[in-house]
């Protein structure tokens, strides 16, 4: 079993990421989220290229979670457009798969 999906998302700070990254594990649409402080984005918004300091948050998920996961972060996420992107991995250590899949209902 390897059908896990690793999805990707900004915030704007910390305590926005850490809040929404424990609320999806706890409710068990994700079995765990890496948070990266310090990411600069570059990016186009309304027409002005902007720039902003960000937190990524790697979430570990299933394809099975993903409908109501995405759902879920949408709700919770602060931006208007969150960046909400799915990655399905093309080798995944199979002990791994399993307690993503065990980990999330």
């Amino acid at each position: 079993m390897s059908d896990i999906l690793i999805v990707l998302c900004t915030f704007p700070d910390m305590a926005k990421a850490r809040e929404t990254g424990t609320a999806l594990v706890e409710s068990q649409l994700a079995a765990c989220v890496n948070l990266i402080p310090a990411v600069e984005s570059i990016y186009r918004w309304e027409g002005k290229v902007e720039t902003s300091s960000e937190v990524l948050a790697i979430f570990k998920t299933t394809p099975e979670a993903w409908p109501r996961f995405e759902s879920r972060l949408a709700g919770l996420h602060p931006y208007d457009v969150p960046e909400i992107v799915a990655l399905r991995p093309e080798q995944v250590a199979n002990s791994y798969a399993q307690w993503v899949a065990a980990s999330v209902t």
